[in-house]
């Protein structure tokens, strides 16, 4: 863990953040500036900053963690897909390693990589979706 990192912290419960998902090697929690209500973050519990430095072991568990918040994502927002991004570095807001899972719609007018931020309504409607999302891991687990 790195103390002055705002996802360890996030992952230690030092910092409140919305949850939708948590195992031994992962968290995964609602981004609070998301590009559309869902917008997913996952990261690794261990502190890593990009995916270069996520011990092999640990990749395939990621992500099929990954894949299965896409799915659950998708289905919690009833959305056509979902775009699913990390940066390296650059763009990189949090030097933390850390997956996008984002609903997608056609004509959901985001182009290229020029993504208007929004914010929830308040602190119900991103319960809401948390419930959605984990509603839906369940649902894919059966």
């Amino acid at each position: 863990m790195d103390a002055s990192c705002l996802f360890c912290r996030i992952v230690s419960g030092e910092v409140a953040a919305t949850l939708v998902y948590e195992d031994k090697n992962a968290v995964a929690f609602l981004d609070h500036r998301p590009l559309f209500p869902g917008h997913t973050l996952l990261v690794p519990r261990a502190h890593v900053e990009t995916l270069i430095d996520l011990p092999s072991k640990m990749v395939g568990p990621f992500f099929e963690t990954a894949q299965t918040l896409a799915r659950a994502v998708e289905l919690a927002m009833k959305a056509e897909g979902t775009f699913v991004a990390m940066n390296n570095r650059v763009s990189q807001s949090v030097p933390h390693l850390h997956v996008h899972i984002v609903p997608r719609r056609r004509q959901d007018g985001l182009k290229g990589f020029f993504w208007p931020r929004t914010k929830y309504k308040d602190d119900e409607e991103m319960k809401v979706v948390q419930q959605k999302i984990a509603a839906a891991l369940k649902e894919l687990s059966l």
